[in-house]
């Protein structure tokens, strides 16, 4: 999908309409416009996929996206919330950039567009200074989902900002049922978090992981932690009191991954980040995909 601020669209209805030849469809949302009800879009290979609303909810599942969601699924089609999410902040200044492939459409304008060919989706916001654009894509066979996240800076200054991928974990059909079982851990060799839960059914062997592309330089498995008591990602009080990840993750938590790096950006300058989220049937099997990935060679 190629980015630019509000394209020509075919069948516009005001807030959306086709692109490339009716391959793509294009919200474009300004600050405070929300589409009447969530715009879901599938995008998945035979054993492993991802779910996607224009204003970046969504989940992801493998194997069987009922018995075996590795985040949230939501039927509110009000609310919709996410189950995954970046998160950007500067300052103590924070914003969800990112969820799913599609940006935080509160900000500013937002292109989401789902291209079946590629089994992409793509999306571009701005905010005051500076430009985010993401894209997540689901490979046609591994299991595994790639986030990627650009940011220009267009301030003419120097920027500072910290980058948190944030998902919460299920493995299993709902996520007050598997919350208990759920077990995370940093891989000694890669760095990235694993997840497990033994109680799942016939999927108890698997290994769900995440990882930042290495990056992540800070990291908790506790939700309570990174969102606060009673919290939620509207405001997450780890974000908002500027707080380092503790590195907590074990048995007995409230059960996500939250995956925190820090990005420096010169004027005019970009970067991108990379976010891996998949599950494989075996420890090694999830290092091979992580470290295949990390070198880009899917």
């Amino acid at each position: 999908m190629s980015c630019r601020l509000r394209p020509d669209l075919e069948f516009f209805n005001g807030l959306g309409g086709f692109a490339a030849d009716g391959r793509e469809y294009v919200t474009i949302l300004g600050e405070g416009q929300w589409t009447p009800a969530p715009w879901i879009n599938v995008i998945a290979n035979p054993s492993f996929g991802f779910q996607v609303s224009e204003s970046g909810s969504g989940y992801t599942w493998s194997l069987n996206s009922r018995e075996n969601q590795l985040t949230p699924w939501s039927n509110d089609p009000v609310s919709d919330p996410p189950g995954e999410t970046i998160l950007r902040a500067g300052r103590r200044q924070w914003r969800a950039v990112g969820s799913d492939g599609a940006a935080d459409p509160r900000g500013g304008l937002a292109l989401y567009a789902p291209d079946t060919a590629r089994a992409t989706a793509a999306s571009s916001t701005r905010h005051t200074g500076s430009r985010s654009t993401s894209c997540s894509s689901c490979h046609s066979r591994d299991p595994i989902k790639i986030s990627r996240l650009t940011i220009e800076n267009r301030s003419g200054r120097s920027r500072r900002l910290s980058v948190t991928a944030y998902v919460e974990w299920v493995l299993g059909v709902s996520r007050s049922a598997s919350a208990p079982f759920v077990v995370t851990e940093i891989d000694t060799e890669t760095g990235a978090m694993l997840a497990r839960n033994a109680w799942n059914s016939e999927f108890a062997g698997r290994v769900a992981f995440a990882d930042l592309g290495g990056r992540q330089t800070a990291w908790t498995g506790d939700r309570t932690e990174f969102l606060g008591r009673n919290g939620t990602l509207d405001h997450p009080a780890s974000l908002e009191r500027g707080d380092r990840l503790s590195g907590k993750v074990g048995a007995g938590l409230d059960p996500c991954a939250a995956l925190q790096t820090t990005v420096e950006l010169r004027a005019g300058g970009r970067a991108e980040i990379v976010f891996f989220l998949g599950e494989a049937a075996t420890t090694e099997e999830a290092r091979a995909l992580v470290a295949r990935y990390r070198g880009g060679r899917p």
